[in-house]
């Protein structure tokens, strides 16, 4: 079965998000988002990219923030994604030592 690809030009990507040009390539700028090729002149984004940046969008609206506070915001968001994932791997090492023991 093949694998089908969802992308989205930048117009789409403005369309599908309500954001403003310039807001979305100021955000490609602070990071929130990565186009596919980033050197290539007409940026294509991923599905995974507009499913972010809906929720920067609401990040934006919900606590009044600049899009630089949302990209700070985001990466935090992700880092303690990143430290439950962690501390939910040392746990399950944890009993099964506690087990083993």
């Amino acid at each position: 079965m093949a694998e089908i690809e969802i992308t989205y030009t930048l117009t789409e990507l403005c369309q599908f998000t309500g954001i403003m040009q310039d807001e979305l390539i100021e955000v490609v700028g602070l990071g929130v988002i990565v186009p596919l090729r980033p050197a290539d002149s007409l940026w294509i984004f991923d599905a995974d990219a507009l499913s972010y940046l809906k929720r920067a969008r609401r990040l934006q609206n919900e606590l009044d923030l600049d899009w630089s506070g949302v990209a700070m915001t985001l990466t935090l968001l992700e880092k303690i994604d990143q430290l439950k994932k962690e501390n939910d791997q040392l746990r399950r090492q944890l009993d099964r030592f506690v087990q083993t023991s």
